[in-house]
């Protein structure tokens, strides 16, 4: 227990729990916009499954080391580019996050919402219900994966101590749970900025792609643009709640 009172112990989680967030915003945005399909009594238990499955899949990786590090060693190589099980799983949660925004970015902009049951047998509703709700959820699961995976050989490489890690993502996840329903409401009720935030995540998508053909693009450039164009949305709703008071419409 002597590494308890070791201050570079707590800087390093301090660090490292702090990384763990930020790295986990992706995930609490996908998670809010897909949650948001859900009807409102089981949305809770659904971000509540999403995020154990990324605190879940963040911890079975930590535990299993010596298979994320091999990871990075490269199977096959085509055309002279060497592909690692790293890059493989980056490409296709990549591939995954541009389909699933731009889709749902169709959906709210062009589309109704085709994930509404149109029956009015309530048996058929429920089970229309239990199937969304299980899709949501292995859809999560997936992308829970991918950022689980960069999320956890960025922490191999900042803290020696699996305790110090394992502490780490566990006090995020916490963190997380917190935000994420605030979130997710504040998301529903301005449309302008759920689609801002599947922009984002296309923007994501892209960054993980390129990341799978070793062309890293610093995320401080996606969330610096990201927190920009929120900051210019608020001012946007601030405006428009102004006008509607002003007009009491």
């Amino acid at each position: 227990m002597e590494f308890l009172t070791d201050p570079n112990v707590w800087i390093a989680f301090a660090m490292l729990t702090a990384l763990e967030i930020v790295l986990g915003i992706d995930n609490i945005i996908f998670i809010s916009i897909l949650v948001g399909r859900l009807p409102p009594d089981v949305r809770d238990k659904a971000r509540r499954l999403g995020l154990g499955f990324a605190m879940g899949s963040r911890l079975l990786l930590l535990f299993s080391l010596s298979w994320v590090m091999g990871l990075t060693e490269d199977l096959f190589s085509v055309a002279g580019k060497g592909f690692s099980g790293r890059d493989l799983v980056l490409l296709a949660g990549g591939l995954f996050l541009l389909y699933k925004a731009s889709h749902e970015i169709f959906v709210e902009v062009e589309a109704q919402d085709e994930h509404a049951p149109a029956a009015t047998d309530p048996a058929v509703v429920k089970s229309a219900g239990a199937k969304l709700f299980w899709s949501v959820i292995g859809q999560i699961a997936i992308i829970d994966i991918v950022f689980s995976l960069d999320s956890v050989i960025t922490a191999v490489g900042m803290v020696d101590q699996i305790s110090v890690m394992v502490a780490a993502v566990v006090a995020s996840v916490g963190v997380m749970l917190v935000a994420a329903k605030p979130i997710g409401e504040f998301v529903d009720r301005h449309p302008s900025v759920k689609v801002l935030a599947l922009a984002f995540l296309v923007m994501v998508g892209m960054a993980l792609t390129a990341e799978a053909f070793d062309q890293e693009i610093p995320k401080g450039y996606i969330y610096a643009a990201m927190a920009f164009s929120l900051a210019v949305e608020a001012l946007n709703i601030r405006a428009r709640a102004k006008r509607k008071a002003r007009t009491g419409a």
